[in-house]
């Protein structure tokens, strides 16, 4: 996979972090971020998107090679977050169609590789059925989510 590079706000940082030297995001296949759409398969939206930007992501989108994915990385990009107004677009969901949902403010570097890694499975999974498979949420605490452990501040003492 070859991530499309759509970083909006905080969580941009983060996912540069991810693809830093400490997480190496490489080492599960994701080598390098693309700046041309054409060139990627997978899109991370990570951060709010207005609605001013929302026809230049749907366009984006439009230009990537079949078959592509979505990550909605962050609660901003997931659902606004904090962020309930007007000019925002009360989710990504509502532009392009998003396969893994990435909780936190900003998420943590180890919470989008695990995003990831569950979109590979599941596109392991849809090889084999060749049947379009639902959304995999991470916002929601489920048994074996490793996610929501990254979320937590360890209390000391």
């Amino acid at each position: 996979m070859w991530p499309a590079l759509f970083g909006l706000a905080c969580c941009a940082i983060e996912m540069m972090h991810a693809q830093g030297p400490r997480q190496d995001m490489a080492r599960f296949g994701l080598e390098l971020m693309r700046a041309s759409p054409r060139q990627s398969d997978l899109m991370i939206v990570a951060g709010r998107l207005s609605r001013k930007m929302a026809p230049v992501l749907r366009q984006i989108y439009d230009q990537m090679a079949d078959p592509k994915w979505v990550v909605s990385m962050g609660d901003c990009a997931s659902c606004t977050g904090i962020f309930n107004n007007y000019a925002l677009v009360q989710g990504v969901d509502d532009v392009v169609p998003v396969d893994v949902y990435i909780s936190g403010c900003p998420p943590r570097a180890e919470a989008l590789i695990d995003g990831i890694m569950r979109l590979h499975e599941k596109i392991e999974r849809e090889k084999l059925t060749g049947v379009k498979e639902p959304a995999i949420d991470l916002r929601q605490p489920q048994p074996g989510n490793t996610v929501t452990l990254f979320d937590r501040v360890p209390r000391r003492g």
